[in-house]
């Protein structure tokens, strides 16, 4: 049975479910952040930048939520709900023999390097192992140039699995990355029936 998502409070951030009334606020970030982000993203369709286009993928996102599929949640500060500083999205998640979830996460230029991320990204954790969603295991694979991403992943306990060559199709070529994964300790067991 799939858990409702929900809002989740840290020290300094909300981490709000992905809806389409963020659509112009889901807009702003990816406009502010082109240049930080493309080096580390996939191509992008033409109409990305438009309102219309990050309504059309939250509310993707909000039935990817419903069916179970996936979760993701943007970022604000805790005192500037208007400004959406990052997102954190588990996808492919699977159940049955495997419980797993594929991490994916952004930030904010100008806030990198200030902790925050790593902030975020203990909550979903502490979310996705909670006894509600009680997923296995999270995945999450980057490229070895992205020496911050590896070294939050390795803050948070997550191990390197392996090596991926040519993993993804980003920047106009392809790139190798570098396999995490981090188990849940306190897995409760498969539900039967």
């Amino acid at each position: 049975m799939r858990a409702p998502q929900n809002l989740i409070s840290t020290a300094r951030l909300v981490l709000a479910p992905a809806h389409a009334d963020l659509a112009k606020r889901v807009t702003e970030f990816y406009k502010r952040n082109e240049l930080h982000l493309t080096p580390w993203d996939p191509p992008k369709p033409t109409d990305f930048f438009s309102e219309d286009f990050q309504r059309k993928r939250l509310q993707q996102a909000e039935a990817d939520t419903k069916a179970g599929t996936a979760m993701r949640w943007w970022l604000y500060l805790n005192n500037e709900p208007n400004v959406l500083v990052g997102s954190i999205g588990l996808s492919a998640i699977a159940r049955g023999p495997f419980q797993n979830a594929l991490l994916g996460y952004a930030l904010e230029g100008e806030l990198q390097g200030q902790g925050l991320m790593q902030e975020g990204l203990s909550a979903v954790i502490m979310h996705a192992f909670s006894a509600e969603i009680n997923l296995h295991r999270i995945q999450a694979n980057v490229r070895p140039d992205n020496l911050r991403s590896l070294r939050v992943l390795e803050r948070l306990g997550f191990e390197r699995e392996g090596y991926a060559k040519d993993y993804l199709y980003i920047h106009d070529k392809w790139h190798d990355h570098v396999m995490f994964a981090l188990r849940n300790a306190n897995f409760r067991g498969i539900p039967i029936g």
